[in-house]
């Protein structure tokens, strides 16, 4: 199979990559950058997405395309998120259309559903809502939405992936995160400490969409669909940074803050930083206090029954091997 990957330098799309080629795919990263890190035999093209014609000329050929390149984030203007989000897949869309592509795979988030109360064991029935707090979810369900009309037209079958906090090994976003706010001593429980939620090792979030990829055909169950994927393990966010923090050494979190007050004083710090054209992130928003506070986990059966996804690391075995590698590694 010839298949693109966009966004394939990054976490989750150098991964979808390594795969393909590691079962003997002919497989293209497209990306802003070159990408000494991926293994020989994968082809890398530069191309911005919002630029459309070499958009169209870098998907000519190709069977499949995984299109896992977004813009992410909590802060920041609405045009650079749909410029990407939302005009960048309907590039996509379009060369795939355009290039009689078979198949396309698309990463969305569970956060294409999230208003701003908790989702327990919910499953893909539950309806967008009408407001989000933030600008990546809002682009990211138009978007998701685009993908799916798109199933049928032109010869191109499309599905949906919702992964859900990728963590693993050599993480550049959640885990950094964590540990930079720990060690600034700006990690603050937000809420009572009893949410769980779902997350996805990032070779389960691989693993899924290539599973998705080899059973999406025109008339499969999948085509036009979206799934939820994670760990299949819904853990207590809290217990889950403390045991992390713990292992390498540092304190746990102590202070708290009520998500009540979390969430008023995210409010207050996006007026204000709003008004004064701040670009950099506020330390605390509604749409943060929302997903630090509240349990946010999924109904999988969905995508267990319809490609038969099933989780190759496991929640232990993938802590042993992030914290091992953090020990090793600790100016990461």
């Amino acid at each position: 199979m010839r298949a693109l990957v966009t966004g394939g330098g990054g976490f989750l799309g150098g991964h979808i990559a390594a795969r393909l080629h590691g079962r003997g795919d002919r497989v293209t990263v497209l990306g802003r950058s070159q990408y000494p890190h991926l293994k020989g035999g994968i082809a890398t093209i530069q191309c911005d997405l919002r630029v459309r014609q070499d958009v169209f000329d870098s998907l000519k050929g190709q069977d499949a395309v995984f299109h896992a390149a977004a813009f992410a984030g909590i802060w920041g203007d609405y045009e650079h998120y749909h410029a990407i989000n939302v005009q960048g897949t309907r590039h996509v869309i379009d060369a795939c259309r355009e290039h009689a592509v078979k198949k396309l795979i698309f990463t969305s988030s569970p956060s294409v559903v999230f208003g701003d109360s908790g989702l327990e064991g919910v499953d893909e029935s539950l309806p967008y809502p009408e407001s989000y707090l933030c600008h990546y979810p809002r682009t990211k369900a138009e978007a998701e939405r685009m993908v799916m009309q798109a199933d049928g037209v032109d010869g191109l079958s499309t599905v949906c992936l919702r992964p859900h906090l990728i963590w693993g090994v050599g993480d550049p976003h959640l885990v950094p995160r964590i540990l930079d706010r720990a060690r600034k001593g700006r990690l603050i429980r937000v809420g009572e400490g009893k949410n769980r939620v779902d997350m996805i090792h990032v070779e389960n979030a691989a693993q899924a969409h290539i599973q998705a990829c080899d059973a999406l055909r025109p008339d499969s169950s999948l085509a036009g669909q979206c799934y939820f994927v994670s760990d299949g393990e819904p853990v207590n966010l809290w217990d889950w940074i403390n045991r992390l923090l713990t292992a390498l050494g540092r304190p746990k979190v102590t202070r708290s803050l009520s998500y009540r007050s979390a969430r008023v004083l995210g409010g207050v710090l996006e007026m204000l930083y709003g008004a004064l054209n701040i670009k950099s992130e506020p330390p605390m928003t509604r749409f943060v206090a929302a997903q630090l506070a509240t349990s946010h986990y999924f109904n999988i059966s969905k995508a267990r029954k319809d490609f038969h996804y099933t989780p190759v690391i496991s929640q232990e075995e993938g802590m042993r091997q992030l914290i091992a590698s953090l020990r090793a590694h600790p100016e990461h």
